[in-house]
């Protein structure tokens, strides 16, 4: 007889969790490895969200707070909403927990009965089906293809839609792709869904600030007003502030939902760390300038790796509109075999070759939904990609097509 709950065996251990975890036990054992895994900045935290959070404790702001978030920095948010996205919330519509991924979790948690659907484009963030399915919901997964830039085509989201659809997780830019909607791309989703009045959108903006070139970033709610009462607008300071390690995550929609929001943060964690809180507010008032100075260093960083990747024997590498990731197709090392004999049949089969062979760690695609397809960060020095993506380039010449088998 076990304790464990029947619900656990619904879902699996975070990959990206798991390469992470691997690259850094190989590290200590002594191997050279390069992690393309973490889907973290490598910049420091900005001195000045550094101080406010110093203060903060030398003002004694050490105890709790209200469950879903400060009064500061609910107002906080609110600006932010207002100057970066043009849309209005009032305090009791914004909800603050330890993460991003907990207010993805909670707001499931707060509205899926058993058989609800939730629309997940694939390639997806590795969690969002699985916390679907903690929550007793239904994952609809819709194939999102290189062809089309690995965005979601109205057509497919139309044929997606049922009477259980509940959510449309949207998620721009992509983790893992870096795939951006543009405002005519955006439009043309939200067309869809303001015909079908029962479905809810829950958006990922976590990326929102990284991107690149001339892209301009849209969310649904700023594109669609119609769709303002039934949309849960998501972000947090994580990525575009190199904050991952304080743990806060925003998000902004109707009263009731946030209500409910907040009744299931009060039974678990209560509320967020208030020193990180603090933090919070000096980041998303203060100066935002550091911004365009580090997206240009990751702009370059994309370059490289696109460049260096389409130049790998067997690679295709499409560029990225924003994040931080790269999700290119190993389809041409498929069927390969490596120089010790073993046969490459998938791409969980190619980034263990290249953990093995070369010392890199990245995360094979059919963890986000769809293969043969690899993702690598590029949050990291550009020495270190330079020489990751040279061995990669090793690693795809040493492999060879299989005798024809008489």
């Amino acid at each position: 007889m076990t304790i464990i709950a029947n619900r656990l065996s619904r879902i699996k251990p975070s990959p990206t969790i798991a390469v992470t975890t691997k690259a850094a036990e190989l590290k200590a054992a002594g191997r050279d490895v390069i992690g393309l895994g973490a889907g973290e900045p490598d910049f420091d935290t900005p001195d000045f969200i550094k101080e406010a959070a110093i203060k903060a404790i030398h003002a004694g702001e050490t105890k709790y707070t209200a469950v879903d978030g400060t009064k500061a920095l609910k107002e906080a948010i609110i600006a932010k909403f207002k100057r970066d996205n043009n849309l209005d919330y009032a305090i009791d519509q914004i909800t603050v927990g330890t993460g991003g991924k907990q207010v993805l979790y909670n707001a499931l948690m707060a509205t899926l009965n058993p058989g609800d659907e939730v629309i997940i484009p694939a390639p997806y963030w590795v969690s969002y089906p699985d916390m679907t399915l903690l929550a007793e919901g239904t994952p609809v997964i819709v194939d999102c293809h290189e062809d089309n830039q690995f965005k979601l085509q109205p057509a497919d989201l139309e044929k997606a839609i049922t009477a259980k659809t509940k959510w449309v997780i949207l998620n721009s830019p992509s983790n893992p792709t870096g795939a951006g909607y543009s405002h005519d791309e955006m439009k043309a989703i939200t067309d869809v869904l303001v015909r079908h009045e029962h479905v809810w959108v829950m958006t990922d903006d976590m990326y929102e600030h990284l991107v690149y070139d001339d892209f301009k970033f849209v969310t649904p709610a700023q594109v669609e007003p119609r769709l303002y009462d039934r949309t849960l607008t998501v972000n947090g300071v994580s990525k575009s502030y190199a904050m991952t390690g304080w743990r806060i995550g925003y998000a902004a929609g109707p009263k009731a939902l946030i209500k409910a929001i907040a009744k299931i943060q009060g039974q678990s964690t209560s509320n967020p760390c208030s020193i990180s809180q603090a933090a919070s507010v000096a980041a998303l008032n203060g100066d935002q300038s550091f911004l365009a100075e580090r997206n240009e260093s990751f702009r370059q960083r994309r370059d490289l790796v696109v460049e260096m990747l389409n130049k790998a024997e067997g690679i295709v590498c499409h560029k990225p509109e924003g994040a931080f990731y790269v999700y290119p197709s190993c389809a041409g090392c498929i069927g390969k075999e490596t120089p010790d004999g073993k046969v490459i049949n998938t791409d969980e089969d190619f980034v263990t070759y290249l953990l093995e062979s070369e010392g890199v760690a990245c995360v094979h695609g059919e963890a986000f939904g769809l293969s043969p397809y690899f993702r690598i960060s590029y949050a990291t020095s550009t020495r270190a990609l330079q020489e990751a993506c040279e061995r990669i380039q090793r690693a795809c010449a040493a492999l060879k097509k299989r005798a024809a088998v008489a």
